[in-house]
């Protein structure tokens, strides 16, 4: 056990010193279930977990909110129940997933602040493994100071480069790219429905749908697809609107099928960017999906810029309208192909990822898997591929007129 002050980064050479070599420790490591425990001592907190093998951690906490971030080299968390995790009061809740390529997630957030007093892995004689941290109270200040994310421990993604090159807009005469954004992943769930037996994760039926969608598109040719995200990965909002931009699109679209605690919504709902909510239920949405990232270890940053401000609003003066137009083709051909749709059809909210200043971003609900009726129609690959056809409509009609409006313009 190592006792430290502020980050900890435990790294490769750490174990080659007890257990033999690096190369010891490239296998996915297994947590025993039962094991899994983050617990009130005393004052302070204590988080454990058997794995299966040694292998490679780094432990650090962040601030606003308070939480603490236990990233391994690499673990498969099925079997874990985050929400029976918690005994006591100083841990609020737990997360669990992956985070990125080789790396997974655990994040605990804090009731009050504490900073790491211990953290270490003993190895048995059988290779399993034994990993606990220790917190302890501390005020504030210190554990302001003492806060703080390693080297790479955020996020980054290789190929997103050229993002200072102009977004340049369709005028009918090339394929249009389109950039399709699976809500949540990794780390971040999203909304979660069925059991604890078959549970059904937002994230996952979301990257089904881009996937099929994708398909969909490319068959129908006119169209380049990227997806932000190609598997079970965690990416940041900001991150997901880098992508679009290095990939010069044309249309961002992004996919969720969220749950309201209120009511019985149900239906498909198209959003475009609006500082200002529709309604209350949009402005929880738009909250819930920006404070995932929070949570999930990636402080969303602010840029404070009064120039960068305005050039962006004189950018959305021209893709505002652009975003309205497709949205309003999406109610369209959904309607048509699905036959119903929420309440509401068209609203606003601030969603992050429909923040980029130069390119149409729309964001789609499929449904609400709180919705029984609305779980089971995208669980549906026929009720699926209607809402694919539907959005491809969309996309067919509005290439069209907006290649007019770039044509007038020109004039």
């Amino acid at each position: 056990m190592r006792r430290f002050a502020g980050v900890i980064v435990a790294l490769w050479a750490s174990f080659a010193a007890t257990a033999g070599s690096a190369q010891d420790f490239n296998a996915l490591a297994t947590v025993e279930p039962e094991t899994a425990k983050v617990t009130d001592t005393g004052a302070g907190l204590s988080v454990s977990l058997t794995l299966s093998q040694p292998v490679p951690y780094r432990v650090f906490t962040l601030a606003d909110p308070m939480r603490l971030v236990v990233d391994f080299n690499e673990v498969d968390w099925r079997g874990i129940d985050a929400d029976t995790v918690i005994t006591g009061n100083n841990a609020e809740a737990v997360r669990l997933g992956a985070f990125k390529a080789g790396w997974s997630r655990m994040v605990v957030d804090l009731a009050a602040p504490f900073v790491v007093d211990e953290a270490g892995m003993t190895i048995g004689d059988n290779r399993e493994s034994q990993f606990t941290v220790a917190l302890v109270p501390a005020s504030e200040e210190a554990f302001r100071a003492a806060s703080g994310a390693p080297e790479g421990a955020t996020y980054t993604r290789k190929g997103v480069e050229g993002l200072n090159a102009p977004v340049r807009r369709q005028t009918g005469e090339r394929d249009l790219i389109i950039v399709l954004d699976p809500g949540h992943g990794g780390i971040d769930p999203g909304a979660e429905a069925g059991t604890k037996e078959a549970p059904v994760r937002e994230s996952d039926l979301m990257l089904l749908f881009a996937r099929e969608l994708k398909e969909m598109l490319l068959r129908d040719g006119g169209y380049q697809v990227v997806l932000t995200r190609e598997d079970d990965v965690f990416v940041p909002l900001e991150t997901r609107v880098t992508v679009a931009r290095a990939a010069k699109a044309d249309v961002f679209i992004s996919i969720h099928a969220d749950a309201l605690a209120e009511g019985r919504a149900t239906g498909a709902t198209i959003y475009t960017l609006s500082e200002k909510a529709s309604d209350l239920a949009s402005q929880k949405l738009a909250e819930r999906h920006d404070r995932a990232d929070l949570l999930a270890g990636v402080d969303l940053s602010d840029q404070g810029d009064d120039i960068a401000t305005v050039l962006m609003d004189l950018a959305r003066m021209e893709t505002a309208p652009r975003s309205d137009s497709l949205a309003d083709e999406l109610v369209i051909s959904l309607k048509d192909e699905l036959g119903k749709m929420y309440k509401k059809p068209r609203l606003e909210a601030g969603f992050s990822v429909l923040k980029a200043p130069d390119i149409p971003s729309v964001l789609v609900e499929l449904g609400f898997l709180s919705n029984p009726n609305d779980l089971a129609d995208i669980q549906n690959p026929k009720w699926r591929e209607k809402a694919q056809r539907g959005i491809l409509a969309a996309l067919n009609a509005w290439r069209v007129k907006d290649a007019a409006q770039a044509q007038l313009l020109r004039q």
